[in-house]
């Protein structure tokens, strides 16, 4: 799904809406009722927020498939982001000034048959696509923006997997791994 102008603007205003209405709340307030919206933002789709302040990282949640309208999920991962990113303090008022949102809209997973690190490796175009992993309950993704700050694909990799909770030289036959790509809005 691509969103062109203004939906593209829309999604960020709901974004920050999300965040500044939801300040204090112990869970999201109820998104916009769906026939305000366009219907491209009624469509089910699947995004991550990204919040950042002075360039570093204070927040990011999201989901890897279309389960709700896209509308509804960005409010609801902007306000994940901003008060339930376990590796973050729930965000302040004094830091709403200067909070920069991105928005990634995923496209749907694609599976990579890989029986070899290589395989999987050589699958992925640097800079294009994301990667999810998973070996039993353990799972994690990067998106597609990780490779700014880890460009080369072992290291990319190795670091997937320690998020997931598995040693950076690990492969077995049965790690499971799919790729996806975004929209990013900011």
């Amino acid at each position: 799904m691509v969103i062109e102008s203004p939906e593209r603007g829309l999604l960020l205003s709901l974004a920050r809406r999300s965040i500044e209405e939801g300040l204090g709340l112990k869970a999201p307030i109820a998104p916009p009722q769906d026939q305000a919206l366009p219907p491209v933002l009624r469509e089910p789709g699947a995004s991550f927020v990204t919040l950042k302040r002075g360039g570093k990282l204070r927040g990011c949640r999201g989901l890897l498939e279309a389960i709700r309208p896209l509308a509804h999920d960005v409010w609801h991962n902007a306000w994940a982001s901003a008060y339930d990113d376990p590796r973050f303090l729930p965000l302040a008022a004094h830091e709403l000034s200067d909070l920069d949102v991105e928005i990634s809209l995923l496209s749907a997973l694609e599976q990579v048959a890989a029986r070899t690190e290589a395989e999987l490796i050589s699958s992925l175009e640097p800079g294009r696509h994301g990667l999810v992993i998973a070996l039993g309950p353990r799972r994690a993704t990067f998106l597609p923006q990780v490779w700014k700050s880890l460009p080369d694909p072992d290291l990319f990799l190795a670091e997937l997997k320690a998020k997931a909770g598995l040693p950076r030289d690990f492969w077995s036959p049965q790690l499971e791994a799919w790729r996806y790509s975004t929209q990013s809005l900011s």
